[in-house]
Parts: C-alpha cells; sequence; structure tokens
C-alpha cells in the first residue's frame, strides 16, 4: 500500500486561496484532505468542488451532533457534495448515528453515487480525564472512548475518529475493518492546544487506519523531507502489523 493513502491533511487555514495553494502543493503526497469548521464555514463547498477537480479526497469534518433528523439531512447534503469522509458525534446518540447512516445509504443509492465513509467522533483530543470531571462526566476517557466506539459499531457506523492511547482497544474490540481516523499526530515534543498526542510510526503500529497531519507539517521548513520520512515509517510499521 502507498504510504501516502494512510495520510490526511488537515486544511487548517481561513482562505480558500490558502486551501487552494496547499491542495496544489500536497496531492501528490497525501491520501485526503481534511476540510473542517473554519475553512468550510468561510468558503463553503466550493472548496470541495477544487479538491475534486484536482482529483483528490475530502474528509468534511464537521463533526455533526443535533437530533436525528438534522443531522441525517446534513449528511445526506455532504454526500451530495461528492466527500468520500464525513464524521458525527459519537455522543450524539444510537438513534442519530443509524439513522444518519440509513440516510446516506439510501441517498447514495438514488442518486447512484458513491457512499462516503461515515465515522464516529468519540472523545476530541483536547480533552482529557480532567475536562470530563469538569463536565460532570465521572468515567475516563478511555472508558468513553470503548462506550462511544462501541455505540458506533453497533449504529453500522465505518469507524470513528479516537486518540492514540485508544487505538488498540478499540482494534481488539471493533474488528480489523473498523476505520481508525486518529488525530494529534505530532512529531517531536510539541503539543500546542493537543493533550493526547502520539507519533505517525506509533500511530499505524497500533492500528490507525489514518493519521491526520496539519501544523506539525505545514510549519515544518521542509514539509516534503519531513513526508519522506513519515512514508517510511509508515511503511515500518505496516511490515510489524503484518508480522
Amino acid at each position: 500500500m502507498d504510504p501516502k493513502e494512510n495520510i490526511i491533511l488537515a486544511l487548517d487555514v481561513e482562505h480558500f486561496d490558502d486551501a487552494r495553494r496547499l491542495v496544489m502543493e500536497f496531492r501528490d503526497y497525501v491520501g485526503m484532505f481534511k476540510v473542517g469548521k473554519q475553512l468550510f464555514t468561510h468558503c463553503g463547498p466550493k472548496i470541495i468542488d477544487f479538491i475534486n477537480m484536482k482529483n483528490s479526497k475530502v474528509f468534511l469534518d464537521l463533526k455533526y451532533h443535533d437530533i436525528p433528523n438534522t443531522v441525517s439531512k446534513a449528511v445526506i447534503e455532504a454526500a451530495k457534495l461528492g466527500v468520500d469522509m464525513l464524521n458525527i458525534h459519537a455522543s450524539g446518540g444510537l438513534t442519530m448515528m443509524k439513522e444518519s447512516r440509513l440516510a446516506l445509504a439510501n441517498i447514495t443509492k438514488k442518486l447512484q453515487i458513491p457512499r462516503p465513509k461515515i465515522i464516529g467522533v468519540t472523545v476530541l483530543t483536547s480533552i482529557d480525564d480532567g475536562e470530563l470531571k469538569a463536565m460532570g462526566i465521572s468515567i475516563t476517557v478511555k472508558e468513553l472512548t470503548k462506550n462511544l466506539a462501541l455505540l458506533a459499531k453497533d449504529a453500522g457506523l465505518d469507524g470513528v475518529v479516537a486518540g492514540g492511547e485508544d487505538i488498540e482497544m478499540i482494534r481488539e474490540i471493533c474488528g480489523k475493518d473498523f476505520v481508525i481516523v486518529t488525530p494529534g499526530v505530532r512529531i517531536g515534543d510539541k503539543k500546542d492546544d493537543q493533550k493526547r498526542t502520539i507519533t505517525p510510526k506509533e500511530a499505524i503500529e497500533k492500528g490507525a487506519s489514518y493519521i491526520v497531519l496539519g501544523r506539525t507539517l505545514l510549519e515544518n521548513h521542509q514539509p516534503f523531507i519531513l513526508l519522506e520520512g513519515i512514508y517510511k515509517d509508515i511503511l515500518d510499521a505496516l511490515s510489524h502489523r503484518q508480522n
């Protein structure tokens, strides 16, 4: 497998022109581009159209979280945009996830278009046990992540977004085909607002399907040299997983 297919590049920029430049620079080096709330709120679907025109893949990272009817309608519109993967909050509940998955299957069958992967957000990597306690949640991040991952699987979702320390647990309880997207991937000691981070090699070795790179790559003065090292780490990690 081409190691670039395991890499999602986060387009965490404000303006369309900045995102367009990053797509042109990195489209041959990463497998997918993540469009999040800031960029989508600023420029809307035109960035998705642009990425599609360049024959690249889109992960629409809007983390839908609302009543089942509202989220179901949102994922239908996302499918119409031609995204390859989208996410919803697993904490929205079993009914919300089931109805969203069914709505996605129905609209893509009706329109005869590819069905995007739909994955659940477990616990944000900016949240630790202390944050949960402050929110009045008495269980640990790991316990909550386990519960939400199993709920997402029961709902028929393709996978989840989860922090690095939970990859092995999710892989064990949800199976080898369950998609695991891991953010909070860092090179070196810099963590910024991410409290739970992991290196690319560690993430893939533990069983992640995709790693999300953003600032750790884009703020590097030699990003393509950095990517070469990440490719090697991914290949090494995949070989260890197979052995």
